[in-house]
């Protein structure tokens, strides 16, 4: 497989008068042509500053990338200036954010919103780019292409309304699609409906796909790869199968037994116990530390590094340090 987006040693740091904030902590993530990598964890973990990182979307201040390389097709995106950063987002790599909402404009038509980006990056005429925003609508369903272009988002509801931004981030032809949990506000019809959407474009044109999410039922349905991430770090990393089959990390093995299933013989849920510290307070030592009930001494003072087991995963934990007598 060739590699498209290679991220080394990510650190994305919030500066305030008082301390230094690692919201992103020394993160790597390796994506290949036409792969679907996703990020999980809680809310606070630093799934968004990645993705906002690797677009270079960072407001500065306070924010700033302070290490790493962004490699995009052998080109460090870390490097290059606004101008430079402008022309690869939205051709080469493109971005749905959370809430279609709060991402449209309310004051331009679907059809505006479309096009513009059409005639800023592929240097259309306003007919061309009329003609392509209408084959885009239809891509991502919808029936009735040429009277959407009329209408103003309030029109639309929030399942339609992010087929929209679906649309207009595939309008270019992307390499790369980032979405930044795209299912969030969606009942599940919808949602299935939005994943099968996105599977179905990235098969037919090859397009990678970065998916933020703290849903693992998405995972399930959609990734070929998943990282999982805590406390701005990534704690591990696996194939799909093998992190459903068994997972690692005592962080995934608590966000496993967090959701329901109907094979499970239980009447309750396990939750984590305690929650995502702040990362202005992050504890010493491993990160999970205060919530694991494996934890020991060693976890309270040192931090883990990630480790490989079997040379096809990656975890980080002291459980599975060979130097241990527990493993």
């Amino acid at each position: 497989m060739t590699t498209l987006l290679e991220v080394k040693n990510l650190k994305t740091h919030f500066f305030n008068r008082k301390k230094v904030i690692p919201a992103v902590d020394g993160v790597d993530i390796k994506i290949d042509k036409g792969e679907t990598v996703a990020l999980v964890g809680e809310s606070g973990s630093g799934k968004s500053i990645t993705s906002l990182s690797i677009m270079k979307l960072i407001p500065s201040p306070p924010g700033k990338i302070v290490d790493g390389e962004i490699l995009f097709n052998g080109t460090d995106l870390a490097k290059l200036t606004e101008n430079e950063m402008c022309q690869v987002r939205g051709n080469d790599i493109s971005m749905i954010f959370q809430e279609p909402m709060t991402s449209l404009n309310p004051v331009l038509t679907i059809g505006e919103q479309i096009t513009e980006v059409l005639i800023y990056h592929k240097k259309m005429s306003k007919k061309e780019a009329t003609r392509k925003a209408i084959d885009l609508l239809k891509m991502v369903g919808f029936s009735r292409a040429e009277e959407i272009i009329h209408d103003y988002p309030h029109r639309l509801s929030g399942g339609m309304r992010q087929r929209v931004m679906i649309a207009i981030a595939m309008s270019c032809d992307p390499k790369l699609l980032i979405a930044d949990e795209p299912t969030t506000a969606l009942d599940v019809t919808i949602q299935a409906q939005i994943l099968d959407l996105m599977k179905e474009l990235s098969e037919k044109t090859n397009t990678s796909i970065l998916i933020i999410t703290h849903d693992l039922g998405v995972v399930s349905d959609i990734a070929d790869k998943v990282l999982v991430m805590y406390c701005g770090q990534v704690v591990e990393e696996a194939n799909v199968e093998d992190l459903f089959d068994e997972p690692l990390h005592p962080y995934t093995v608590g966000l496993m037994e967090s959701i329901p299933s109907l094979e499970a013989d239980t009447d309750r849920l396990v939750p984590i116990q305690g929650n995502v510290p702040s990362p202005d307070n992050f504890p010493k030592g491993c990160r999970f530390a205060p919530r694991c009930p494996h934890a020991f001494d060693r976890c309270l003072q040192e931090v883990p590094s990630l480790m490989s087991i079997d040379g096809k995963r990656l975890v980080r934990c002291f459980l599975y340090d060979k130097e241990e007598a527990t493993v």
